[in-house]
């Protein structure tokens, strides 16, 4: 969906006439009815919560509203009124915003604003209704130039519980749309000031505005809303005040990334949004793809998918045209990348397959083993990616190592002559160790296949170090990322529990450790001494430079020490998996979309499977179900290899799965069998419990190959 800049819209009309003298104190009367019927109260001021709270009890004892109605009339009359009541008073006992001391004039009294908008849902509808009136026809004028002073109305205004109603989205619409256009250096304060509040009210407003941005997409009932094409500029206007969020809780986190998500735009066109985006002469139009925090990890995935069929397609026209040409006979396994492989050969077959077909990769793959039947619609492509990782990630590869402490693994050092096995997992490689990374993984993501690869989180930062490849990528640094020691301690938990416990050491660091800058790796059996720093040898660690040590140290283990095995990584990785929709994707969500999840839910798989030939309340469906919800989980995850070809949860959840039970008449003692391709498992109608256990166990624990595909 393409929508126009709010800032190359015209200024709208007030929501309700400006103009006319009229008392602070009463807010105007609309057009399409009749203010509410509220005496005109003089201004009220209330010192404090309390006095406040004690009025707002008051006036619901006694239904008179006039007091209450005075002091939101005034306060909310104009931004002077608004900061007037709620800046906070430095010479009382008050809770400050945490900002920097050039800012502190913009401090707001927290305990104030938290308990007047706790008391609001207490006020009468009038109250409310005197509420909005005020803020439109008095907060919203789009002619004045902004001021410091609106940014602490405008910090009041998105915290009013009122705009949780969509009846008052038209209203919060323009709110929304005056903050989004104020200029870069108040919308840098305005992300300090939310980088205060708390989780549940920070999200809060995340979710308030998320809504909006759902209602005008698919309005649930679209005759209470303006027409689209004069309110189309809510969803960009809400969208920017997110983004605002966005970086408020990259800087503090409040709530996960993925509470961003607006769920609804799983349902647009992405496909349209991606294109537009990529469009060079669409760059001044809104698209949501500016703004992928929004985007759910299904959406990002889905405009993965369909930009690899868009590039596999596109390879196959080439290849069609190019033997017409040639006046060849068309050959539709040309079209595949076809990969013919040996069990008893996988590594070294994998790798000269791909050696010799490096110009067909972004071709959709198709794997073969060798002496077995069956034709690839997806089970041997998720077996081969299965037993490949399997294999190369054994210690006698000596590729990687793994950190029991962690449970991850990490790139060995000290060897550089096995960089076309890097190349492989970032593919599946080439022989030429100088183009040779780890192109397993971007495969997979290309083929949409799921990998049960353990590496740390900031593996995945690394990768997204750049997003793209550079043109000159000779000349460029690749996969190095800002890591700390916070990093080191996910993937190396020993050592940089080390680092931080030197950080909070007390003592004498020179005296009590005898440190220099410089570092000891163990490499194939020996230990190398690597200096940190020029001269790092001769440099103490001290209380005083300790910080630059453990961040040298970090950084040394996590980036320059791998450098060249990481690169060969990156590029494999990318010479598959080249998008610009990468730039879209968090490291989390990269590892999502490799990894899957590995939690593992029986009672929801048993939630959304099909059956063919069976009914749910079948005695063999019931004894299968209770037979599996029994088991460990180590068992329940060979179940769901043994029928899907994977163990790993994709990341639509079990939905995305399909799986399917069929049912087939037991003959000579059949076992279980399963269509991986199409995660089928062909389950004979056993007459009793303990055969049927007896059988599926049998079967899961022995299943390789694919002679039934």
């Amino acid at each position: 969906m393409e929508l126009r800049s709010s800032s190359s819209l015209s200024p709208l009309p007030p929501i309700s006439p400006r103009g006319g003298s009229t008392s602070p104190g009463v807010a105007r009367a609309s057009e399409d009815g009749p203010s509410p019927a509220l005496p005109a109260p003089p201004p009220v001021i209330f010192a404090d919560a309390s006095e406040l709270r004690a009025a707002v009890e008051q006036a619901r004892e006694s239904t008179d509203w006039t007091t209450v109605a005075g002091f939101i009339s005034y306060t909310f009359h104009s931004v002077e009124a608004l900061n007037q009541v709620f800046r906070a008073k430095r010479d009382e006992k008050m809770r400050f915003l945490n900002l920097p001391k050039n800012r502190a004039e913009l401090d707001v009294d927290r305990g104030y604003l938290d308990d007047f908008n706790a008391l609001l849902p207490l006020m009468s509808k009038e109250v409310h209704k005197c509420l909005l009136k005020s803020i439109v026809n008095h907060l919203l004028d789009e002619r004045k130039k902004p001021s410091d002073e609106d940014v602490r109305a405008y910090f009041v205004l998105l915290q009013l519980p009122l705009f949780e109603s969509a009846t008052t989205f038209p209203i919060l619409a323009h709110v929304l749309r005056q903050v989004s256009s104020l200029p870069a250096a108040m919308h840098h304060i305005l992300v300090d000031w939310l980088s205060s509040l708390g989780a549940e009210q920070f999200y809060a407003i995340v979710r308030r505005l998320q809504t909006l941005v759902s209602h005008r997409l698919f309005p649930p009932r679209p005759e209470e809303l303006p027409p689209l094409a004069r309110s189309a500029w809510w969803i960009p206007s809400a969208v920017r005040v997110l983004s605002l969020f966005n970086a408020a809780n990259n800087s503090a986190p409040k709530v996960p990334f993925s509470r961003f998500y607006v769920h609804s735009l799983d349902h647009i066109d992405l496909m349209a949004e991606y294109t537009s985006w990529q469009d060079p002469g669409t760059r001044l139009r809104f698209c949501f793809c500016q703004f992928p925090f929004v985007l759910s990890i299904a959406a990002k995935r889905t405009i993965l998918q369909h930009d690899s069929e868009h590039q596999m397609i596109r390879m196959a026209r080439t290849q069609l045209v190019n033997q017409v040409q040639q006046r060849q006979m068309p050959d539709l396994d040309s079209l595949f990348l076809m990969l013919k492989v040996r069990r008893s050969h996988l590594v070294s077959d994998s790798l000269n397959e791909i050696a010799l077909k490096q110009r067909e990769l972004k071709k959709k793959l198709r794997v073969t083993f060798l002496g077995e039947p069956g034709f690839d619609m997806g089970g041997p492509t998720k077996e081969w990616f299965l037993l490949l990782v399997r294999k190369i990630f054994r210690p006698e590869y000596g590729m990687f190592l793994l950190n029991k402490a962690s449970g991850y693994y990490w790139f060995t050092t000290g060897v550089t002559d096995n960089l076309q096995e890097f190349h492989l997992v970032g593919v599946v490689g080439t022989r030429d160790a100088d183009t040779a990374s780890l192109q397993l993984m971007g495969l997979a993501v290309y083929n949409s296949i799921i990998l049960d690869i353990s590496f740390p989180p900031c593996c995945f930062k690394k990768l997204l170090s750049p997003a793209v490849v550079p043109a000159r990528r000779n000349d460029a640094v690749l996969g190095v990322a800002p890591l700390s020691v916070d990093d080191l301690v996910v993937a190396m938990p020993d050592l940089g529990r080390g680092l931080k416990e030197l950080r909070d050491y007390e003592g004498s660091v020179e005296d009590d450790f005898g440190l220099t800058f410089q570092i000891n790796v163990t490499e194939l059996s020996a230990t190398r001494t690597y200096p940190l720093k020029p001269g790092g040898e001769a440099i103490a660690v001290t209380n005083l430079n300790r910080e630059e040590y453990i961040h040298l140290h970090a950084d040394f283990l996590l980036n320059k020490l791998i450098y060249e095995q990481f690169k060969a990584f990156y590029l494999g990785f990318h010479s598959v998996c080249a998008s610009n929709a990468l730039i879209l994707l968090r490291p989390e969500e990269i590892e999502m979309l490799v990894c899957g999840s590995s939690e593992l839910d029986m009672k929801e798989l048993k939630k959304i499977t099909h059956y063919d030939g069976y009914k749910p309340d079948d005695p063999v469906i019931q004894n299968f179900w209770d037979i599996v919800c029994g088991w460990k989980k180590s068992l329940q995850k060979r179940l769901l290899l043994f029928a899907t070809g994977s163990d790993r949860i994709p990341v639509g959840g079990m939905s995305e799965l399909g799986f399917k039970i069929c049912r087939v008449e037991p003959k000579n003692d059949m076992l279980p069998m399963s269509h991986t391709c199409f995660n089928q498992l062909i389950l004979p109608a056993y007459r009793n419990r303990k055969t049927l256990k007896n059988k599926l166990q049998i079967a899961i624990q022995n299943a390789e190959g694919f002679g039934i595909e």
